[in-house]
């Protein structure tokens, strides 16, 4: 599959068996940036001990104001076999994490499932975290049936205009929608065990964007109408204007006090039931969560 590259939406075809390299920036190695116990994630997947994360190097997307540009646009991260992967999982497990916490692993799939195969076959029994952008192709969701326990998709964008401009691809949303009930048709609502932390499902998560609140509005009311009614979203108010954010007029800044009231309303409008909305602090300093690679 990596000969005539098609996992994501970008199709490049490029033979990354043979080093060519597509819009993501990858070869036929697997390349990754940090190995952590995150503590920040959503209370169902960081709990006391944190989430076994493992940070991918690279992205099938380029968003213009991305918290982890070192390694998503920049590429810094060091080469691991998948044995090599297999073996962080175990130790991860070993750490004490409640999960593995696959951070933007579009373009590594294939490896990927070798390697939980291994890591199985050694092991390993947490919950495994498929932590995507969503701008993925429903065929690459679909090998991962069996492998993912708990899909964490992004989704972005409702209009082409928007992730044309900060992402520089069209068809997001048509992308991530489809992928997103694929996943949801794998693995359904979360379901917890007895100390709270998720088991299996999905949960949907959304990112405000500042001067963008009717996007947000839109992916809210898309979730409402063609998503079952126990669904889980994550409304994320961290956002502050990083890399190349900061010389855009609209996005060159955090989300103020009336906009995250404006969307809260929304939410208890919509009557969305199930999930978590971060908390507004007016001079929080977002930028400390961002891990160190």
């Amino acid at each position: 599959m990596l000969k005539q590259c098609m996992l994501c939406p970008h199709n490049c075809k490029v033979n990354r068996a043979n080093g060519e390299m597509g819009r993501c920036k990858c070869n036929d190695k697997i390349k990754i940036a940090l190995v952590s116990l995150h503590k920040f994630e959503e209370p169902c997947i960081s709990g006391e001990n944190g989430s076994g994360t493992i940070f991918f190097s690279n992205c099938n997307l380029n968003c213009i104001f991305c918290q982890n540009y070192e390694i998503s646009h920049l590429g810094k991260g060091y080469e691991v076999t998948t044995e090599e992967l297999a073996n962080i999982f175990l130790e991860q497990q070993k750490r004490g994490a409640h999960n593995i916490n696959l951070v933007t692993p579009t373009m590594y799939v294939i490896q990927i499932i070798e390697a939980i195969k291994t890591a199985k076959q050694n092991g390993l029994n947490i919950p495994i975290v498929y932590n995507t952008s969503s701008y993925e192709n429903v065929e690459t969701i679909r090998m991962l049936e069996g492998y993912i326990d708990v899909y964490l998709p992004d989704l972005k964008y409702y209009s082409n205009d928007l992730c044309n401009k900060y992402s520089k691809v069209n068809n997001y949303f048509e992308n991530a929608s489809r992928a997103i009930l694929e996943m949801y048709k794998q693995v359904g609502s979360p379901q917890f065990d007895d100390n709270g932390m998720i088991k299996k499902g999905v949960i949907i998560r959304h990112l405000i964007l500042p001067n963008y609140m009717q996007n947000t509005k839109n992916i809210l009311k898309w979730i409402k109408e063609n998503m079952p009614e126990d669904i889980y979203v994550s409304v994320m108010t961290q956002y502050f204007p990083s890399y190349k954010a900061c010389d855009d007029d609209k996005i060159n800044r955090k989300i103020n006090k009336k906009e995250y009231q404006n969307i809260e309303n929304y939410i208890y409008d919509l009557n969305l039931k199930n999930g978590y909305m971060q908390d507004y602090v007016e001079d929080e300093d977002e930028e400390k969560y961002v891990p160190e690679f």
